[in-house]
């Protein structure tokens, strides 16, 4: 993970290396990710979303598309 400025320095970035620009998350959307997903890690029932579940919380925070769904192999 890299942390950038802007979106104007990801793509400069992106572009000196010939790379695509991926998605971005703002740290705030990171920091509700991190919460939602670790919340029962330190529970003995603790588990990994579900492929649906792990949609479900990337939309509630505005992530979507092929790159937020597990089950596409887009990227």
């Amino acid at each position: 993970m890299l942390l950038f400025r802007s979106g104007e320095t990801v793509k400069a970035w992106c572009a000196a290396r010939g790379l695509p620009v991926r998605p971005l998350i703002s740290l705030d959307q990171l920091w509700i990710l991190a919460e939602t997903w670790y919340e029962n890690r330190l529970t003995p029932d603790s588990r990994r979303p579900k492929p649906d579940e792990m949609v479900g919380i990337f939309a509630s925070i505005g992530l979507t598309g092929p790159f937020w769904d597990p089950t596409s192999d887009q990227w």
